[in-house]
C-alpha cells in the first residue's frame, strides 16, 4: 500500500492537483473533521469530489472517523496542550475508535491522506499515515 498525503495550506489549486495527478493518486481520503472549510474553496467537499474526477480520475472519500474531536483540536490551537500531547490524545483516539481496517480495502492503491496543515509535521494526516503502516504490511509514506 502506498500512503500520501497532503495539505493543501499554502498551495494554489494548480500545485495541490499537479500533486496529485503528477503521483498517480487513485483515492484522496479526506481526513478533516469539516470538509467544507472557507480557507480553500477548491477543497469544499462537493468541489473537491468534482475537480479529482475531472483533473486527477481521482476518487473521493471522507472519512471524519479519523479526524481529531473538536475539542482536541481548539486545545492544540488555542496551546492548551502541546504538540507532543496532542499526538498521544490523537492516538489513542484511533485506537479507541478501532477503525483502521477502512485501510485494509485499499491494498493496491495509490490512496492520499487530506488535511490543511501546510506540512506534515504537526498534521493528524502524519499520524494517521504512521498507525496504518504499524498495522499492515510494506506501507510506504510520501509526503507531498
Amino acid at each position: 500500500m502506498e500512503i500520501f498525503t497532503i495539505g493543501y495550506g499554502g498551495k494554489s489549486a494548480k500545485a495541490f492537483f499537479e500533486a496529485l495527478k503528477s503521483n498517480r493518486i487513485d483515492i484522496l481520503i479526506d481526513v478533516r473533521l469539516y470538509n467544507s472549510s472557507q480557507l480553500a474553496g477548491f477543497c469544499k467537499s462537493r468541489d473537491l469530489e468534482y475537480f479529482l474526477a475531472q483533473i486527477c480520475c481521482c476518487e473521493y472519500v471522507w472519512a471524519s472517523q479519523f479526524s481529531p474531536t473538536a475539542q482536541l483540536l481548539d486545545n492544540y490551537k488555542s496551546r492548551q496542550i502541546t504538540w507532543v500531547q496532542y499526538e498521544v490524545v490523537y492516538n489513542e483516539l484511533i485506537d479507541t475508535r478501532d477503525e483502521l481496517n477502512f485501510f485494509g480495502n485499499f491494498h493496491s492503491k495509490r490512496i492520499c491522506l487530506l488535511c490543511a496543515e501546510a506540512t506534515p509535521e504537526c498534521c493528524h494526516r502524519r499520524l494517521l499515515a504512521e498507525r496504518v503502516a504499524e498495522i499492515y504490511e510494506g506501507v510506504t509514506i510520501t509526503h507531498l
